[in-house]
């Protein structure tokens, strides 16, 4: 079993005259608890030292030095030891052959330390050695474990147990195994300085799945119950394989907002929060959170949380969005436009969701309805009647607002057709109506006379008024039956209508004139009718009267011709008026 039997030889032919007090043994050995140990151990002395009664030997625990009452381990003179020894210790070397191997049964933690060999060749000649064999007395097997274990990278842990004890052989199996992929194991066995020790290597790729589950290795010695265990939690070092946040969210103008990210990493990573180019927050942790006070519209975008630990570098984004009433819409200026030119007004404005926009003219709906920032409203060849207030109207589901514009459309007069000439009870009046931007100036004109009457004229009654775009020119030409030239038409009235686009000259017609004209004549032949019906009746009156009375009511209406011509004209004059 060892090579002690093949050294021993060696060191007593290699030995001569000049070899002094010397021992050999390991300096490190091993054991399991309540298994046993052996310590081998070849000691050396002069040649001219010559045995006196014997070889003897003795084991002490932690100190060298007799005169300091080391614990006596072994004493081939004696059973006396101590009694944490009895029946525990046995010299397995030959003294005679310069052999101080020792054997330990039993052994347990209290054992641990150090050994010391004292060499007893009789009287003066007894040495102790100072070198010595440090057993160590072990519960459970080591496993050896590299400093840093990388995921995705081959992974050897070894598990050693100690084989020093001729009567027991140990046996090595991993535990827990059943999780990892493709495992794979090797037994070796290492003998160095007269130490023997058994190993068993588990291979396997780790992943990060594995950080901090346990492994286990077991030692056992077979036909006894002796079992050692040790158990280990693996500890991967893996980049960041996830990057938690919260999902892309919406808040309201004014709010708050936290934002969370968890990194998924071994070691913990340095997490960030980023928006844009901007670190807003970082901290090395498992978990940070970003905190957003009374956002605005400016805070809405993309934020973006990054993980990085060293073994690599992991990120996730979110987008947030601020909602938002519209913001009142930019218009264009009021203006003031020709007839016929074309125009585009632009209304944009800021919301969020998307505003629809709606254009309206003096109340009323123009256009299409938009959902979008921008609206643009486009008037071909505007009229007059395209005149008014537009209004942009933005809305969304969290409010309103709008902006307005004027436009003033400026075009030529127009004469509207209630402009005639009309005969009334004074005479012939006529009226000229215009509508036109600026307001157009009205002015009369009269053929016949080559008379123009304008509102620097006073003659003829002449007035006028503007009421917005339109204006009203009216005069009175004469009383009823005079003649503005000499035997010719009644009215022959033209009205002017001018402004800085034009000029227009129309002849008024003279409406109702036959109408008045049927009145004279059905209110004289009327007239004329009730006349002589007065007669009738006054002279029928008269006839009775003087029936009656003889000649006294005769007599009076001669005597007063003037009363009853007096009657008869005032009836005349009611009667005009009432034909008038």
């Amino acid at each position: 079993m060892w090579c002690l039997e093949l050294l021993l030889p060696l060191l007593l032919i290699i030995h001569d005259a000049r070899c002094q007090w010397n021992v050999w043994v390991p300096r490190d050995i091993s054991g399991m608890t309540n298994s046993c140990v052996v310590i081998p151990c070849t000691f050396m002395y002069p040649s001219a030292v010559k045995p006196y009664r014997g070889i003897h030997g003795i084991w002490y625990y932690g100190q060298p030095y007799p005169q300091l009452f080391p614990p006596v381990v072994f004493k081939s003179r004696t059973d006396v030891v101590h009694e944490s020894y009895k029946g525990r210790t046995k010299l397995l070397g030959d003294l005679y052959q310069r052999n101080c191997t020792l054997q330990i049964s039993n052994v347990g933690a209290e054992h641990s330390g150090r050994y010391y060999f004292r060499a007893d060749l009789g009287g003066a000649n007894m040495y102790t050695f100072p070198d010595f064999a440090e057993l160590k007395v072990l519960d459970q097997p080591n496993i050896d474990v590299p400093e840093e274990i990388v995921s995705d990278e081959s992974l050897e842990l070894t598990c050693y147990a100690p084989d020093n004890c001729p009567d027991m052989t140990p046996e090595i199996q991993w535990m827990y195994t059943d999780y990892l992929p493709d495992p794979e194991f090797s037994t070796d066995y290492l003998e160095e300085s007269n130490t023997a020790v058994l190993s068993n290597t588990l291979t396997f790729t780790p992943r990060p799945m594995h950080n901090g589950q346990l492994l286990g290795c077991r030692v056992y010695y077979p036909n006894t119950t002796l079992v050692y265990e040790r158990l280990i939690s693996l500890d991967i070092k893996y980049a960041p394989r996830s990057v938690w946040v919260n999902v892309s969210s919406e808040v309201m103008e004014g709010s708050s907002v936290t934002l969370h990210c968890e990194v998924d990493s071994n070691p913990p990573s340095r997490i960030s929060w980023m928006f844009g180019d901007e670190e807003l927050l970082w901290e090395t942790a498992a978990n940070v959170t970003l905190s957003l006070e009374d956002v605005t519209p400016a805070n809405e975008g993309v934020y973006t949380c990054v993980g990085d630990n060293g073994y690599g570098i992991m990120n996730t984004s979110l987008y947030l969005a601020v909602k938002y009433p519209p913001r009142e819409p930019l218009v264009n200026d009021s203006m003031t436009v020709l007839e016929g030119t074309s125009l585009a007004l632009h209304c944009i404005t800021q919301a969020s969701p998307a505003a629809t926009l709606t254009w309206l003219k003096d109340g009323e709906l123009v256009g299409t309805i938009t959902a979008d920032e921008l609206s643009v409203l486009e008037i071909m060849e505007i009229t007059p009647q395209g005149d008014g207030l537009y209004r942009c109207l933005a809305e969304n589901e969290h409010g309103r607002a709008s902006s307005s514009l004027n436009i003033t459309v400026e075009y030529a007069p127009v004469l509207l057709e209630e402009s005639k000439c009309t005969v009334v009870r004074e005479g012939v009046q006529c009226v000229c109506i215009a509508t036109g931007n600026p307001e157009p100036t009205i002015e009369f004109f009269l053929p016949a006379l080559n008379i123009t009457i304008n509102e620097t004229d006073g003659r003829y009654n002449f007035y006028t008024h503007t009421d917005g775009h339109t204006s009203t020119g009216m005069i009175k030409l004469r009383p009823k039956g005079d003649r503005l030239d000499n035997g010719g038409p009644a009215v022959n009235v033209h009205c002017s209508i001018s402004n800085m686009y034009g000029r227009e000259s129309i002849l008024l017609e003279l409406q109702q004139e036959k109408k008045y004209l049927m009145a004279v004549i059905v209110g004289t032949i009327g007239g004329v009718a009730v006349i002589a019906f007065i007669i009738a009746a006054v002279r029928y009156v008269g006839q009775n009267n003087k029936k009656e009375n003889g000649s006294s009511r005769q007599d009076v209406v001669l005597d007063n011709p003037a009363l009853y011509y007096s009657a008869v004209k005032k009836d005349k004059q009611n009667l005009r008026k009432k034909v008038g």
